[in-house]
């Protein structure tokens, strides 16, 4: 598979593990009362959205990253004049596609133009136009008294099939009043209403309760979570490649050597017990704890096919884990054929396969980040960033759509796994930061929680170019 190949299935793929976590983050703040500005996929520049409800939904320029944005400064203790004069254009662009789904039609491609031609008409009375000052057209410095375009007053239920909400009523009768969209921002954001401030408070992120905050930040690892079974699950019920315990090699000086293990030898039984994959023929003997064993074999093919039993005593040797380090495990020396199967399961036993296997991983995650903290496994060794993300991307695109599904769960699993440390601009720091607040009964102070995400922000780059250099060295070092 090709370089640009690669990156397009690594960018595939890490798309859809943003979406499902930004997707927790927002149907959770949804679900909570909390207003939802703008969904992104990928960071700014924006190169594409589009306005739906209440949010806008985009992709930006900048891949390998995405957002929820929502109502208020998250480290702010109180709402600043640029989030409320943004809020009053967010109100206004509602009464206007309130307006819009009721029928209205619109003679601008400028929100903002048609915005004001709606306040008009909500607000003023026909026979009490309004007069707009404009410069005369002679040379003199003189100004002429116009009247501005005039309008019907309309109930609000005509025009948006609804009644504005005390906050919407405020903004559009300042608009109105102001014959500006950007002026009213300007005079609400400095000057707020009560309404417009009760609004505020009642939508924004910062000012729910704890349980609240602490439910939507959660949402967006507990989404990657909870994927990785629901995707498990379909890919036992696509069918899985399954490794059949067929003998490659059976090393000298080996155990299985001396018995007379041969190449091509069919493994059926272990200690009576049948074996179907690879796998459970290799759990069956490192579990053992060095006990002989019984192997039922099946030797030859179609007619001449030869059933034998070997009996096999593991020895314990250091071996490579998944983890990079070495242990002792008892083994009799085989390598497997690579022969495959692919095997397919109904759906309860996809279910199950899919959360065991899923839970399986998790442990294995959990305890190669613990020994990478430890120090058990190097940092070299272990960590890989967006390179070799795509180069295991393309490898598994290569392999079907199982493998690339398998490889999906493991990053979905992985991203929720470290959104949960206690980083400062990771989901954990600001779970930490709760927690925190929950125990002194009051957040911590605004200069803290500032200086903590400026420390993180500096480790967080820090560790991105260390991933990124790792990357590199492996490529030229080959």
């Amino acid at each position: 598979m090709t370089t640009l190949q690669s990156i397009a299935a690594a960018a595939v793929i890490l798309a859809v593990l943003i979406v499902v976590h930004e997707a927790g983050h927002f149907t959770m703040a949804k679900r909570l009362g909390v207003r939802v500005i703008r969904f992104s996929i990928g960071y700014p520049p924006k190169v594409w959205g589009v306005r739906r409800g209440e949010t806008e939904y985009s992709i930006g320029l900048t891949p390998f990253g995405g957002y929820v944005r929502m109502l208020g400064e998250e480290v702010g203790e109180e709402p600043r004049s640029d989030e409320l004069q943004n809020y009053v254009h967010e109100l206004a662009l509602d009464v206007l596609e309130a307006a819009q789904h009721h029928g209205w039609s619109t003679s601008s491609k400028d929100p903002d133009t048609d915005i004001l031609v709606l306040a008009r008409r909500l607000t003023i009375d026909e026979g009490n136009p309004p007069v707009r000052a404009v410069a005369a057209t002679s040379g003199a410095a003189a100004l002429a008294i116009a009247p501005a375009v005039t309008y019907p007053r309309r109930q609000p239920v005509e025009v948006l099939g609804r009644d504005l909400s005390p906050a919407e009523a405020s903004v559009m009768s300042e608009i109105s009043a102001k014959d500006s969209v950007a002026d009213a921002q300007v005079r609400l954001g400095q000057n707020p209403p009560m309404a417009l401030l009760k609004s505020f408070e009642e939508r924004s992120f910062p000012t729910q309760s704890l349980w609240k905050r602490f439910a939507i930040v959660l949402a967006g690892p507990a989404s990657n979570l909870l994927f990785a079974p629901i995707l498990m699950t379909v890919v036992f019920l696509w069918g899985v490649p399954m490794l059949l315990p067929v003998v490659g090699q059976a090393k000298e000086g080996l155990p299985a050597h001396a018995a007379g293990l041969l190449t091509g030898d069919l493994i059926v039984s272990v200690d009576g017990k049948a074996v179907e994959s690879w796998n459970e023929f290799s759990a069956a003997v490192k579990g053992g704890d060095g006990a002989p064993i019984k192997l039922g074999i099946e030797r030859g093919s179609g007619s001449s096919i030869i059933h034998r039993d070997l009996t096999i005593t593991p020895k314990r040797e250091d071996e490579a884990t998944v983890y990079g380090n070495k242990v002792p495990t008892w083994i009799i020396g085989v390598m497997p054929r690579g022969d495959e199967q692919t095997k397919r399961y109904g759906p309860i036993g996809a279910v199950e396969h899919g959360v065991t296997s899923t839970i399986e991983i998790t442990e294995t995650l959990v305890i190669g980040i613990w020994q990478i903290v430890d120090g058990s496994t190097p940092v070299r060794q272990a960590l890989g960033g967006p390179i070799m993300i795509a180069q295991m991307a393309g490898h598994e695109a290569h392999e079907g759509f199982a493998a690339v599904a398998m490889f999906t769960v493991m990053l979905s699993l992985q991203l929720g796994i470290i959104n949960l440390l206690p980083v400062p601009l990771l989901d954990g720091g600001h779970l930490l930061f709760f927690a925190c607040e929950g125990l002194r009964g009051k957040p911590l102070k605004l200069r803290h929680r500032e200086m903590a995400l400026q420390v993180g922000l500096l480790l967080l780059v820090a560790l991105m170019a260390f991933i990124i250099f790792n990357d590199i060295s492996r490529i030229v070092q080959g």
